[in-house]
């Protein structure tokens, strides 16, 4: 055929129109190996080693938390502990009952935006003072 087209296969020369896939198909298996070998030594070796507290059955456990929260008021600020209304003679002698039952007690303490940090740090101090050697301050998430 004079003046033939490349493009046939009859010389055995043409243009092949086909995609080999077989060097992708090898990187995938090699990738695959490699992640089948390397994930369980990863997900066994948590970085981040944490002891989680147990939950403790029935009603006759000690409360392991009390809620301090200073409001807003406009001759300094009114304390609650655990909702009620107190003093800090009151708060004394509260927490110091709760650690005799409980020394783990944890203290949360949540003041409004516009109290000032001093009177935050002295409540803070307040249930250092105490023996509450495990406290949060309160925050909104927004």
């Amino acid at each position: 055929m004079a003046g033939g087209s490349s493009f046939s296969d009859e010389d055995g020369g043409g243009i092949i129109g086909d995609i080999n896939v077989t060097p992708l198909v090898d990187i995938v298996l090699v990738l695959l190996i490699v992640f089948m070998i390397t994930v369980p030594t990863i997900v066994a070796n948590m970085s981040i080693k944490v002891e989680l507290p147990k939950a403790a059955k029935g009603d006759d456990t000690p409360k392991s938390t009390v809620t301090l929260t200073l409001q807003r008021d406009p001759s300094g600020y009114i304390l609650y502990f655990n909702g009620e209304k107190v003093e800090e003679s009151q708060v004394k002698t509260k927490v110091t009952d709760l650690l005799r039952d409980n020394k783990n007690l944890q203290a949360i303490i949540a003041a409004d935006k516009g109290i000032s940090y001093g009177d935050v740090m002295h409540i803070v101090d307040l249930v250092k003072q105490l023996g509450v050697t495990k406290f949060a301050l309160n925050t909104d998430s927004n």
